[in-house]
């Protein structure tokens, strides 16, 4: 009734749960390869958005963009949208298909890039195309719609900006211009070496425009800055090094003069620390008697000269004479006559009282 039955064994052993789920995760590793090598190959590849390179003194750009290093100086590369501010002076826009949009500022304007067709919406300051082989440009303003057109092969190089009172400057240097009203879709073409003006967007008043704007492409190409290079200074030589300062090869340098002290008054003003009360509703006000004023100065030292004359030496004094000594007095000194003494004795009066007395001497 029972019948046995024997395990016959495989071939081959069932494989473990562990060695399935090992095998799903190198083939998650190796499938995330493939896809990182794929995102780095595209990469490499040119952005079919690239609108070209701008490059100016004062430029602000905001939206899509990246920034290339082209023999080591950073250039901003505009992709399809961006937004650009020319603050002030030039700009120039080195187009990724070909030919070049100079920008004079201060300008406003944003680029779109569909396919070959380039887009730029201009709302303040001049653009100056130059395009012999590139994209299809169009410009937008408010009012109108601008697009350059070819003659036959030939280049297209147009003018399109606002003067300072805001009318629009259209001027077709090579090629003609199409001008279109975006409201009533009124249509003219500007033929090629002719230059208009424009008043509110209207066409109806064309008038010349007599180089009212400018905005020449020579001044704002783009001149890459000067390039510096850092000479190490020369090590000094075993020989140089050996030479004693002053032998005439090796000169020492000067010192420096100090600047010299100011020899004017110092003043120092003190005043007494401020005091805050929250509690009381005016504040106490400064003590004026407290206030210390220094001064201080500085005493200049006694000056002292010391010298010597040089030259010949004076002429030396006469001998002087051995005093003589004096006489012994008399006795009995005279006494000076008043004659001698009178300073007027000799005069007229005297000289009378003198005959007088002779004649009466002899009478006598």
């Amino acid at each position: 009734m029972f019948q046995e039955y024997n395990e016959v064994p495989l071939p081959f052993p069932p494989k473990p749960r562990r060695s399935a789920l090992w095998l799903v995760a190198a083939v998650m590793v190796v499938a995330g390869a493939a896809v990182l090598t794929a995102v780095t190959a595209r990469s490499d590849e040119p952005v079919t958005d690239s609108v070209g390179i701008i490059d100016g003194a004062a430029v602000a750009v905001t939206g899509p963009m990246r920034i290339d290093v082209s023999h080591g100086l950073p250039r901003t590369v505009l992709r399809s949208g961006s937004d650009v501010i020319v603050k002030s002076g030039t700009a120039r826009l080195d187009l990724t298909d070909g030919g070049t949009i100079s920008i004079c500022g201060p300008a406003h304007f944003s680029v779109l890039r569909v396919g070959n067709q380039l887009t730029l919406a201009l709302d303040t300051g001049t653009i100056h195309l130059s395009i012999e082989h590139g994209p299809a440009v169009t410009v937008y303003t408010p009012l109108l719609q601008i697009q350059p057109i070819a003659i036959g092969d030939g280049p297209q190089d147009a003018l399109v900006g606002f003067d300072t009172t805001g009318a629009m400057c259209v001027r077709a240097y090579r090629g003609a211009v199409r001008l279109e009203q975006q409201l009533t879709s009124q249509n003219i073409v500007v033929p090629q070496s002719s230059d208009i003006l424009l008043v509110n967007g209207q066409l109806d008043g064309l008038r010349s425009g007599g180089d009212r704007c400018a905005c020449d492409p020579e001044l704002t190409k783009y001149s890459p800055p000067p390039h510096l290079e850092v000479v190490p200074p020369a090590t000094p030589t075993e020989e140089a090094n050996a030479k004693p300062l002053g032998s005439g090869e090796i000169v020492s340098p000067l010192p420096l003069d100090k600047p010299a002290a100011k020899e004017g008054p110092i003043y120092k003003i003190l005043v007494p620390p401020l005091i805050y009360n929250a509690n009381a509703e005016v504040q106490p006000e400064v003590d004026t008697s407290q206030i210390v004023v220094l001064r201080s100065v500085r005493v200049r030292p006694t000056l002292i000269f010391q010298g010597r004359v040089e030259g010949d030496s004076a002429a030396t004094d006469p001998p002087v004479a051995a005093p003589t000594p004096p006489r012994p007095a008399a006795a009995n000194p005279p006494k000076p006559s008043a004659k001698s003494n009178n300073p007027a004795s000799n005069s007229v009066v005297d000289r009378v009282v003198h005959f007088v007395r002779k004649l009466w001497s002899r009478g006598s």
